[in-house]
């Protein structure tokens, strides 16, 4: 098992470019740990974009998302923002995208959801309040911030990432147990992010 996992991330780091998430592990410009932490997201992209069932309803899609979150901001932060936008994709996003009257791309109708927003409303609510309810209770501060679909999805996959993590680390599970710690943790600092970007962006 070992093995194929080194064969499958040597032919994503230095195979040929086809995926968008490929120009970035072939890049100079990034270190060689965030490109590990990218290869994920290229491998999922060799799933999604053969098949029409796995399409992203955002535009950029999450995972070219995630990969320049990963590059920009570095594994800490750029996991976290990769998180909030993972979340933010249910079946409810149409509802809000709609409802705070944001752009959809052309042609194919995707909701338009970049990196850095930007955003002319102003603020109801308190980003840092919002953050603080996040950081106490996962998904809290989505749900103070008006996003209530948000926050319950939130609390929901922060609860599960912990729990598998948790068990795993009983388990002493030398590679799974901080891998699934680690995304549990990510998912942790994407709902206090998410809470922060919540209260910032949206009425």
């Amino acid at each position: 098992m070992y093995w194929a996992f080194i064969l499958i991330s040597y032919s994503l780091l230095f195979g040929k470019t086809k995926y968008p998430a490929d120009s970035l592990l072939n890049s100079k410009n990034i270190s060689i740990i965030q490109k590990v932490s990218i290869l994920p997201v290229a491998t999922w992209q060799r799933l999604s974009y053969n098949t029409n069932f796995l399409n992203c309803q955002f535009y950029p899609s999450c995972s070219n998302y995630g990969s320049h979150a990963l590059k920009n901001y570095g594994i800490i932060f750029g996991a976290a923002m990769t998180s909030d936008r993972i979340v933010r994709c249910n079946p409810f996003a149409l509802y809000y995208h709609t409802k705070l009257e944001k752009p959809f791309h052309s042609p194919d109708g995707r909701l338009i959801d970049y990196l850095n927003p930007s955003s002319n409303r102003k603020k109801e609510k308190s980003p840092w309040l919002a953050a603080s309810f996040s950081m106490i209770v996962p998904g809290s501060g989505r749900i103070y911030s008006n996003r209530s679909w948000d926050g319950l999805m939130g609390f929901w996959t922060f609860y599960m990432s912990s729990s598998t993590a948790y068990f795993a680390i009983k388990s002493k599970r030398p590679i799974a147990g901080p891998m699934l710690g680690f995304i549990a943790f990510s998912v942790y600092l994407g709902e206090i992010y998410g809470a922060w970007r919540s209260a910032i962006y949206d009425k």
